[in-house]
């Protein structure tokens, strides 16, 4: 019986993944990785390795966030604004921003270590300035320490917050990289397609194809940063939530208020107690009381504060996104011009195609009529051909005359011919 079980029930199937290999993927997917960590008050760079769930702890981030920063993954670029975090794909660029540092991928392609050096210059030159700054008298520095005026009474540029002069050195590598790769093809592009103009080549034709699937590629991706710009400039939402500094001082001088309005409290509760009897029925709805109306100033002091910042802090990176979105802009105008270019040169290359074209058919139609012309002479001569006697054979300049005649005929016919073409237009001539 169990000889026949085997012999007529399929065989099990092997299990087609292992577990090994799952747990090999798993830790793959887990996988440390190197960053590039620069801290925003020194300015110094380190190279660390973490682990995917270390960093999302230590920038409170989703897993779907660092997904967008695997280079095992093609994303289109995104500038994502969270809670304690700014998560920039910009083309090469690929970094999460905090107020205390910037995370950088660890790659050895250019555009990284340049935005690194441009990035530690940058804090370098404000620490200078900083520095410069408290030397200088404070009385020309308006409320809130953003501006400041040197001692010949000119007034300096704002000193943006850590983030956005992260942010401005990632937006400027990548306007610079989609700008130098525009500027290549334009290079290219524009001797090719004069040359093709002036002879059609089989060669020509296919480096012009392929560089219209770069232009074409490439137009996307300019077009992509350029949206993407421009949401964050539309949604002030968007906006206020990356200006992480702000928001970390308000929070912290929320925790430091709130424990000096607790120990008051706690005081107050203390030299009651020795006034006034305890009552336990009293005294938790007053306690109650108290924290809730503690609460409501919290957040009505939050939001006050929060609603006079959002509108300076929006300003600035306003103002920030819309140099780079000029940027982006004239870049995405010259490719569109370039593919304009290339549009009218195939449709130049298709004009003198169809020109050729149009001359090889009135050539045909001439060759025809000229064919149908000489025809006639072989119909002549197929019936003096023909195995008959006639009178006409008896005289000597009988060929000449039959010779003489067909000719005129055929030549009478064929332009007979030609004035009809010429007639109906059909070739200009």
């Amino acid at each position: 019986m169990e000889d026949l079980k085997e012999r007529l029930l399929p065989a099990k199937p092997a299990s087609v993944i292992n577990p090994r290999d799952v747990l090999s993927l798993k830790k793959r997917g887990q996988g440390i990785r190197s960053w590039i960590s620069v801290d925003a008050a020194t300015g110094d760079s380190q190279v660390i390795e973490v682990d995917k769930f270390t960093m999302m702890r230590r920038c409170d981030l989703p897993a779907r966030d660092l997904r967008l920063l695997d280079p095992l993954f093609v994303y289109p670029s995104t500038v994502l604004g969270r809670e304690k975090a700014i998560v920039v794909n910009l083309e090469q660029i690929r970094c999460i921003i905090t107020s205390d540092e910037v995370l950088l991928l660890n790659s050895l392609d250019n555009y990284v270590l340049q935005y690194v050096v441009e990035l530690q210059r940058r804090l370098k030159a404000a620490r200078d300035g900083d520095v410069w700054q408290s030397e200088s008298s404070d009385v020309d520095r308006p409320k809130g320490g953003r501006r400041f005026g040197s001692v010949f009474g000119c007034t300096l540029p704002d000193y943006l917050p850590f983030e956005f002069k992260a942010l401005e050195v990632a937006l400027e590598a990548a306007c610079t990289f989609l700008d130098t790769q525009a500027a290549e093809l334009e290079i290219e592009a524009y001797p090719l397609l004069d040359e093709l103009t002036s002879k059609i080549s089989t060669s020509d034709l296919e480096r012009v194809r392929r560089l219209k699937s770069r232009l074409v590629a490439l137009t996307r991706r300019v077009q992509k940063v350029r949206d993407e710009i421009e949401q964050l400039m539309d949604d002030d939402g968007d906006m206020a939530e990356m200006y992480l500094t702000e928001k970390k001082r308000r929070m912290e001088s929320l925790f430091y208020g709130g424990d000096q309005s607790v120990a008051g409290h706690r005081s107050m509760d203390g030299i009651q107690s020795v006034s006034a009897p305890i009552s336990p029925v009293s005294s938790p709805p007053t306690g109650r009381r108290f924290d809730r109306n503690l609460s409501l100033a919290r957040s009505r002091h939050e939001g006050t504060s929060s609603s006079e910042g959002a509108t300076e802090n929006i300003d600035e990176l306003e103002m920030l996104l819309e140099a780079y979105f000029i940027v982006t802009d004239s870049t995405l105008n010259k490719l569109k011009t370039l593919k304009e270019y290339i549009d009218d040169t195939e449709d130049f290359i298709n004009i003198q195609l169809d020109n050729v074209r149009n001359q090889l058919i009135q050539f045909e139609l001439i060759l025809t009529t000229a064919t149908f012309v000489v025809t006639i002479f072989g119909v002549v001569a197929g019936i003096f051909g023909m195995n008959f006697d006639i009178s006409l054979f008896e005289y000597s300049s009988a060929f000449k005359w039959v010779l003489l005649m067909t000719g005129v005929s055929g030549a009478i016919l064929f332009s007979s011919f030609l004035w009809f073409l010429k007639y109906k237009r059909l070739m200009p001539l």
